[in-house]
């Protein structure tokens, strides 16, 4: 389903639609219409009908004739935002309930029988540059729909989205990264079968090719040849042989250099250490972070930060074949460092070492890596807000605020040193696991550690829980793939870029 994006600047009730989208707030006296008309008594018809302005709440009022549009759709949008001087996470909190009522109303009239709502009109709050691109986004996002594999007829048609503005970049903007978001969706919402490392890059090799960007893809006998040891043990168990992608934006004016590596096992059976079949079921989103890493570059080409990106995806399919690692094989990174593997199901922290390593040919300013590594990121923070790890906390904080001012929920996570030793091995440098399970994500992170290059600030996000949506859907969160840390990454670059995020030390910026 295509969802095309228009702005107008005229009377939203005078809309030739199928459907007019406004809002209501939670008054302390009642609902707060945001738009009104002497067509027809809104709010009368609101009150009837028990709305209260909670957000998300839908309530559809017919419009019998007297709009050109046949309903309105009053969607909830919480407390009303405070004074001019709230504080910036007062004001971010309001946007995401635009996205979410946007969202949701979309996603409401999407989804009904076919052909029901194709032209509609939003009129949300959009008076300022950042209300416009919520409302934009939200509603872009809640009409995704992932439609490949259905053979019905019933399926919804394309839709048209009005937005009624005067910020046109805003909303621009917003479509870059709506687009962005969906071809994760794309990706993550595609059966394993039809999306192996092959295909994956095939993908990337495209999506380099539509944006300009450099690309370059590693076989299993280039890999081979270079010693990316990580990669071609956790791919050695599946016929569907492994690749790595690097990925590559320039800009004439940039003094620093950004480096993403996204975690791409585009699917984890867990390999020997073969996983319950009820935890497989999702494992089509292993790949999240590398997809996220690639549509992250898409949305850099376009909107041009004066910022190198470098973007590696690491891509392979955990299997259980007869050629697979085992636990306590030593394998040797990039770079040489080795690793003894006593659990075939932390293969992600393989993957990534070798991308992180072989980061320091790139020379960032700053790393970040991506990836839905461990199910104790859902223990500690649930599936809606990531972890960020690095290699100070100051880092942590400032990329958990850039992950706030995007839209996304990150919380800044500690790398706690008396966990390092549970990954002493009496064979390897270093072990893939520890014994004790307390603190896996934490462990995970200091795994990844080992692996930066020296001097160089780095970040981990670990998106196990965000990346996938496993249950309903709700605001312009769908079902299945979420495109989770697309926001971030490219609020990264283009924070480096304006020198509000600053590289490590070495670079002297």
């Amino acid at each position: 389903m295509t969802v095309t994006l228009l702005t107008s600047q005229s009377a939203p009730a005078a809309t030739d639609a199928d459907a007019l989208i406004t809002g209501v707030f939670q008054g302390p006296d009642g609902p707060v219409l945001t738009l009104s008309t002497d067509e027809i008594d809104l709010m009368a018809a609101l009150t009837a009908l028990g709305a209260t302005g909670k957000a998300e709440e839908i309530t559809k009022i017919p419009t019998t004739g007297r709009l050109a549009t046949p309903v309105v759709v009053a969607v909830g949008l919480g407390p009303e935002p405070g004074t001019a001087d709230a504080g910036p996470a007062e004001r971010q909190a309001y946007l995401e309930r635009l996205r979410r009522a946007a969202g949701a109303a979309t996603r409401d009239l999407a989804s009904g029988v076919a052909g029901r709502a194709k032209r509609i009109a939003i009129a949300l709050p959009a008076g300022e540059p950042d209300e416009a691109e919520a409302v934009a986004l939200g509603g872009l996002l809640g009409g995704y729909a992932f439609r490949r594999y259905r053979t019905t007829t019933s399926a919804p048609g394309d839709l048209e989205q009005i937005v009624y503005t005067a910020h046109e970049d805003a909303t621009r903007r917003a479509r870059i990264l709506a687009d962005a978001m969906a071809l994760v969706r794309d990706l993550v919402n595609t059966a394993p079968a039809d999306m192996v490392p092959a295909d994956l890059a095939a993908v990337a090799e495209r999506t380099a090719a539509a944006h300009r960007l450099g690309v370059q893809v590693l076989d299993e006998n280039e890999l081979a040849k270079e010693g990316f040891g990580g990669i071609l043990a956790v791919g050695m168990g599946s016929t569907h042989p492994p690749r790595l992608v690097r990925l590559e934006y320039s800009h004439p004016d940039a003094v620093r250099t950004v480096v993403f590596a996204g975690k791409g096992i585009t699917f984890d059976s867990g390999g020997l250490s073969l996983k319950p079949p009820k935890a497989m079921e999702t494992m089509k989103a292993d790949m999240s972070g590398a997809a996220a890493v690639l549509a992250a570059l898409q949305v850099v080409a376009e909107l041009g930060p004066a910022v190198n990106v470098v973007g590696y995806l690491p891509l392979a399919e955990n299997m259980p074949g007869g050629g697979a690692q085992r636990p306590s094989d030593v394998i040797t990174i990039y770079g040489g460092k080795t690793v003894e593997v006593l659990n075939t199901d932390a293969e992600g922290r393989l993957v990534l070492a070798d991308a992180l390593a072989r980061a320091q040919a790139d020379g960032p300013s700053l790393l970040i890596d991506v990836a839905t590594l461990t199910g104790a990121q859902t223990v500690a923070l649930g599936t809606r807000m990531a972890g960020v790890m690095a290699s100070d906390d100051s880092l942590a904080a400032e990329i958990a605020d850039a992950a706030r001012r995007a839209g996304e929920a990150m919380w800044p996570m500690p790398l706690p040193e008396d966990l390092r030793k549970g990954l002493d091995s009496t064979v390897a440098d270093i072990a893939n696991v520890s014994g004790d399970r307390s603190g896996g994500m934490l462990t995970a992170g200091l795994f990844l550690r080992e692996f930066v290059p020296d001097g160089v600030r780095w970040a981990h996000l670990d998106i196990a829980g965000p990346a996938y949506n496993d249950g309903g859907p709700y605001g312009y969160v769908a079902k299945g793939g979420t495109g989770a840390a697309v926001r971030t990454l490219a609020q990264i670059a283009a924070d480096v870029a304006e020198g509000k995020l600053a590289g490590s030390p070495a670079d002297g910026k």
